[in-house]
């Protein structure tokens, strides 16, 4: 009869500790000679669920036309034979295998050493543990910065006049959802796919309640030296940024508050596994996955703001690929390490967008991850230079089990994603008939460079919402053709409102609905400024008012006016005022770039 993994562990423990009573100068011998063979034949990377910690399950993905790959009953002999257990089909076909509990890492490199060297198997990799990405803070209510400041906001309210997301799903793939009035009419069905009830919290495996329960732990719960956490409420903070109720008179707004979000729940009491982010990924994007009722709220965007160390798994970028080919754009946290992306997945994965973040300043967040593999930055706050630069969303006051309903500032690459997810819903929302490459191509077109610095590569710069939706709804059009005034008019000191005029010709048709207005004014109080674009017809567009908090000098940036119902040919004027005593300045030029 054949023993189970963990029993013909310890017995093989048990036999090793008579050994060294019997022998203490052979055991330990041995010990020193098998052990290095043992850790060298297999690296660290394929042997761990999370750095230095033994994965318990492996997945394997066999070879079309294998047996194994259509037949559990043929995975199951197979999984006996190398003696591991056969636990589930995932939705990719591969199979997930227990090794018992508590393996070395000697033990997992051979039976992965076993795996890798049939022939029937085409790849064999850890069950690897993810975590969210992000970094929880303390509640305080403010503006919401990211969405609409010149400076480093992704420019979100001149998308809303074309696109506001609707006919769109969502997926949040994450801790699951604990309920919030912000959010509620923005819900619709999704699953819970953890299925180790050490992880689920909630006393069950998967099933199709993906509330949130908490994800809190204790000391050492998660590791040893790993402080005690409360719970983050990750995925519903996650889902406020894509799509929190907007113009309801309370809370936040969300990018793409017509769209709608699925709350698929991977990520427990201390982390997910990649077997259940697999088959998340599967299921949200339509595909089956052996066990689980078909998905009637199938995603066009999937959010992930999670991630775990190493390569991008094969049994992981099969499950993106697919998910891809189904029509699906899958967004992804490069991470938040300050490191090269390249070393965590799934941020390094193929056929994804990959998002660094960036601070209020839009600098490369001091947190986040970078690298060639990044495609697109986006906001993710940095509590670090105060509270209210972090990303404030729909939070809930427990901290543990859930309670009162909350908002609070989170900082992470966890919240830049759900803006690059929210883009990406309004701009499928504007042209349905686009396919996730020519999504992620539209928003890298249409960035603009980042404010700030970022070293070691942060995509193509910062996402722009308006532009990007304006470049593939049609309206207007961009084409990069620049006027400009470079005549110096002093602005009067608490006095009458000074204009500049440009004269704009040989266009046709109206203005884009991304029209840039570049400003350059030299001031030693900026706040006592408003400044305004008026359109040839009269039409007046506010692109910054007046500020009694706003201390900083100059005002050298670029705004974006929805432009649309304007006639492109005409005079443009700049207004700016100061509108407050003992400060003054000069206009000292402006354009537009149509």
């Amino acid at each position: 009869m054949r023993t189970s993994p963990s029993l013909r562990r310890k017995l093989i423990s048990a036999a090793a500790v008579s050994a060294a009573l019997l022998s203490v100068g052979t055991a330990s011998v041995a010990v020193a000679q098998n052990a290095p063979a043992q850790e060298t034949a297999v690296p660290a990377a394929s042997t761990e669920a999370a750095p230095g910690t033994p994965a318990e399950r492996l997945i394997v993905g066999y070879k079309s036309g294998a047996a194994e790959a259509t037949s559990n009953k043929a995975a199951e002999a197979d999984a006996a034979a190398k003696d591991a257990d056969f636990q589930r089909r995932l939705g990719t076909g591969a199979a997930l295998v227990n090794l018992g509990a508590n393996p070395s890492k000697a033990e997992v490199a051979d039976a992965v050493a076993e795996f890798t060297a049939d022939p029937q198997v085409a790849y064999v990799v850890p069950d690897r543990l993810n975590k969210p990405q992000a970094d929880p803070n303390d509640t305080e209510y403010a503006k919401q910065w990211d969405l609409f400041e010149s400076t480093a906001g992704m420019n979100v309210p001149g998308a809303w006049t074309t696109s506001t997301g609707a006919g769109v799903t969502v997926a949040v793939i994450d801790t699951g959802y604990v309920t919030h009035s912000d959010l509620a009419a923005n819900i619709v069905g999704g699953y819970d796919f953890i299925s180790d009830t050490a992880v689920s919290v909630d006393g069950d495996g998967r099933d199709s309640n993906p509330a949130d329960p908490g994800d809190y732990y204790a000391a050492n719960a998660c590791g040893a030296g790993i402080p005690a956490s409360s719970s983050s409420w990750h995925g519903t903070h996650v889902a406020g940024t894509i799509a929190a109720v907007t113009n309801n008179g309370k809370g936040v707004a969300g990018i793409a508050y017509g769209a709608k979000i699925s709350p698929v729940r991977v990520l427990g009491k201390c982390g997910g596994y990649d077997s259940d982010i697999i088959d998340a990924i599967t299921w949200a994007s339509g595909g089956t996955v052996s066990g689980v009722p078909a998905n009637t709220n199938v995603a066009k965007v999937i959010n992930m703001s999670l991630g775990g160390d190493g390569a991008c798994t094969s049994a992981t970028q099969t499950a993106i690929n697919n998910a891809v080919g189904r029509g699906t754009t899958v967004v992804v946290a490069a991470g938040n390490d300050n490191e090269n992306v390249s070393g965590h997945s799934p941020g390094n994965c193929n056929n994804i967008i990959s998002v660094a973040a960036t601070n209020r300043a839009g600098a490369k967040a001091s947190y986040s991850n970078y690298g060639s593999l990044v495609d697109i930055s986006a906001p993710g706050g940095q509590t670090s230079t105060g509270t209210a630069n972090g990303i404030l969303s729909t939070l809930n006051s427990g901290a543990s089990t859930p309670s009162s309903e909350s908002y609070a500032y989170y900082q992470g690459t966890s919240m830049a994603t759900p803006h690059i997810a929210g883009l990406v819903a309004l701009v499928k929302s504007a042209n349905s008939s686009l396919t996730p490459a020519q999504i992620e191509t539209a928003i890298k077109n249409n960035a603009r460079p980042l404010p700030g610095a970022c070293s070691g590569g942060c995509g193509a710069g910062l996402a722009d919402a308006a532009k990007t939706v304006a470049a593939v709804s049609g309206g207007g059009t961009t084409t990069g053709t620049t006027f400009s005034s470079t005549t110096a008019v002093a602005v009067p000191d608490n006095g009458s409102a000074i204009e500049s005029s440009i004269a704009v010709s040989g266009r046709s048709g109206n203005a884009p609905s991304a029209l840039q207005v570049g400003v350059d004014i030299t001031h030693t109080y900026r706040g006592d400024l408003a400044i305004s674009l008026v359109a040839p017809d009269g039409s007046v567009y506010s692109l910054k008012p007046a500020s009694s908090s706003d201390s900083a000098d100059n005002v050298n940036t670029t705004y974006t006016v929805n432009a649309s119902s304007e006639s492109a040919n005409g005079t443009w004027k700049l207004r700016v005022q100061d509108t407050a005593a003992q400060d003054t300045g000069t206009l000292n030029g402006w354009k537009l770039t149509f």
